[in-house]
């Protein structure tokens, strides 16, 4: 069984860093996300580690750990939601109490999906990986990235619905500052492998497999218990998201997931669109999705809404979905159960 937190309207949000802090010339992108979330009627509790980024973390590895821990453990607190990704998150991980959380909702992405990962992984309860907060400070948000708020306050045994966004952010422009924070100008095509209509089922898991493979041989990694305990029977529909690894570091992750039973029982893969994508040689991205296509028998979908190229929907790790792509355009649509 998954557990899944439910998010009451004017609950406390805990604002903590668990990878990376935010650097004291950039310390009013957070005030005004946080003052964003107020306006939608939430109560705002920030920790210390947010306010602070030194050796590329917000904190030695205890503090942050701690921080997390007693946020967890706060009952007036219903979400845990990082300003943002970082680098380092990995290490805080001995030091989480996961026989102790409560069911709250953890959100974000990049980094912090190392923790989201591991903690769904180990206790069976669901995670969010979606938005960070700091991306939240525009005046307005773009209907992808604001489903996060709705899909939080789903109810168990609920399901909620999204579809592929419209247009894409190719680059950022901080620079350019926008009420909408993201400059979304491109189109959005979903794609596949093969390349035809698919519907895929299965159990929601994954992250950026930049930090998430890390987890592989580790007791925060341990897919195979986890489908025991949780999930039974159920195929894993894995979603990833690439920040920078080129083709060939990719390619080498993919197989050491392979190799490590990540990928027994697996409905098929979603990956986020990535500027990260580089080719080696002439290896290029689309030979990676094909060669995993070939050699597992198993689907992929991609350029989908996940990760550092936004817009990108809330995926809760170990929610039952069906995702669907035909004619370049996708919906997910998560069954809490």
């Amino acid at each position: 069984m998954i557990t899944y937190p439910f998010l009451e309207k004017g609950a406390a949000i805990g604002v903590t860093a668990p990878s990376s802090g935010v650097e004291a010339e950039l310390h009013e992108l957070i005030k005004q996300s946080c003052e964003r979330m107020k306006l939608k009627g939430f109560q705002i509790i920030c920790g210390e580690t947010v306010w602070t980024q030194d050796k590329a973390k917000s904190a030695p590895a205890k503090q942050r750990a701690k921080e997390f821990n007693q946020m967890m453990a706060n009952e007036d607190i219903g979400l845990i939601f990082p300003p943002w990704g970082g680098e380092l998150l990995i290490e805080i991980l001995e030091e989480i109490d996961f026989g102790s959380l409560q069911n709250k909702w953890v959100l974000g992405y990049s980094d912090t999906s190392v923790l989201l990962l591991a903690i769904t992984l180990k206790t069976g309860m669901a995670t969010a990986h979606g938005t960070n907060l700091i991306d939240l400070r525009g005046e307005y948000t773009d209907e992808t990235t604001a489903m996060w708020e709705k899909i939080l306050s789903t109810s168990a045994c609920e399901s909620i619905l999204q579809h592929s966004s419209s247009k894409y952010q190719k680059k950022w422009q901080h620079d350019k500052p926008s009420p909408y924070v993201f400059h979304l100008t491109e189109p959005t095509i979903w794609k596949s492998v093969p390349n035809k209509e698919l519907e895929l089922k299965g159990r929601l898991l994954g992250g950026c497999i930049d930090v998430i493979r890390h987890l592989i041989g580790t007791p925060f990694g341990d897919v195979q218990s986890f489908r025991q305990k949780h999930i039974k029977d159920d195929p894993i529909l894995w979603y990833f998201e690439n920040c920078e690894l080129t083709t060939t570091d990719l390619r080498r992750s993919l197989v050491q997931m392979k190799l490590a039973g990540w990928f027994e029982n697996c409905a098929g893969i979603l990956f986020g669109r990535s500027a990260a994508n580089r080719p080696v040689e002439n290896y290029t991205i689309e030979d990676v999705y094909h060669d995993f296509f070939e050699e597992l028998n198993i689907p992929v979908i991609y350029d989908i809404d996940c990760g550092h190229v936004p817009p990108q929907m809330t995926f809760i790790n170990g929610s039952y979905a069906e995702v669907t792509v035909a004619d370049g355009k996708g919906s997910v649509c998560q069954y809490f159960i």
